[in-house]
């Protein structure tokens, strides 16, 4: 759907001046958004799942953990897939994050991918500046993804930032001078950037962030010593098609949260770069920003 029919249905939890903010931005966000009661459950589970990392002693195909993890001093940088790890994960991303995703997608929407990423007190669990379309290319770029702090988020843990307007920028090439998928803009791009359009979304547990796959994005390491976790969950407008290998699918891939599915896709001639072939699995933007893979 085009961005003027999405802006005339009717609104089911954003404001209209949120919508349009997304649509002119590129991105947008709003503080204390998730009710108390969710947080509280989702916060616990999240707890749960840290402590188990600490019987990991390498990343699988759950848990990614950082050179230094151990059992006693845990570094999990990503929960892997939680849609499928517990059921309040999921129970999340079909509700009120699917329904801010049919506010900016308009009535009908596809799941495509959840994750639940930390951040660490160590410089080098910086997220540097990349787009996420081309982890994932559609047929069109009405793709987005909804955050979900679960713990106070400041400029010392972090935070999301996202560069004003540049979802209507061309895409970036994210290999590296070698050839090799980097996930990342190179050095030379990024110090291009127009840093005075950076918006640095912080807020308090239960805040959410939205950004479109063509947004650029990053996040600077955190300065403070607690875990910041960020519950992230992706989803397409049923009318834009992938045509690349999903990068991790599960169960969940690609299924209907909202609406219907569609007979017709809509393309976008804009064109897309194309990622390495994901058909045999994927490890996480931490492994490839720091040449892991």
């Amino acid at each position: 759907m085009k961005m003027e029919d999405i802006l005339k249905e009717p609104a089911r939890v954003l404001t209209q001046s949120q919508r349009e903010a997304y649509f002119g931005d590129g991105f947008v966000s709003v503080e204390e958004f998730v009710p108390a009661e969710t947080l509280t459950v989702l916060q616990r589970v999240t707890a749960e799942f840290q402590d188990k990392s600490r019987a990991v002693t390498e990343s699988n195909d759950s848990f990614d953990i950082g050179p230094e993890h151990s059992a006693e001093n845990p570094i999990l940088r990503r929960l892997k897939s939680p849609d499928i790890q517990h059921e309040a994960y999921w129970a999340f991303s079909t509700g009120l994050m699917a329904d801010v995703a049919t506010d900016l997608l308009g009535p009908n929407v596809v799941f495509h991918h959840s994750k639940l990423n930390f951040k660490w007190f160590d410089a080098s669990d910086a997220v540097k500046w990349h787009q996420d379309i081309q982890f994932f290319p559609h047929t069109n770029y009405n793709v987005l993804t909804i955050g979900c702090y679960l713990a106070d988020t400041d400029m010392l843990n972090g935070p999301l930032a996202a560069l004003g307007g540049s979802h209507n920028m061309d895409l970036y090439n994210q290999y590296d001078a070698n050839g090799n998928w980097s996930g990342m803009l190179s050095d030379d791009d990024a110090a291009g950037l127009d840093m005075s359009r950076v918006e640095y979304m912080t807020g308090k547990a239960g805040s959410i962030t939205v950004h479109n796959a063509r947004t650029l994005h990053y996040s600077p390491a955190s300065k403070n010593p607690i875990p910041r976790p960020l519950l992230l969950n992706c989803y397409t407008s049923a009318d834009a098609k992938p045509y690349t290998a999903h990068p991790q699918p599960t169960r969940n891939t690609y299924r209907i949260v909202r609406g219907r599915h569609v007979q017709w896709a809509e393309h976008d001639p804009r064109p897309c770069q194309i990622p390495p072939d994901w058909s045999g699995g994927y490890t996480s933007i931490y492994a490839a920003q720091a040449g892991e893979n």
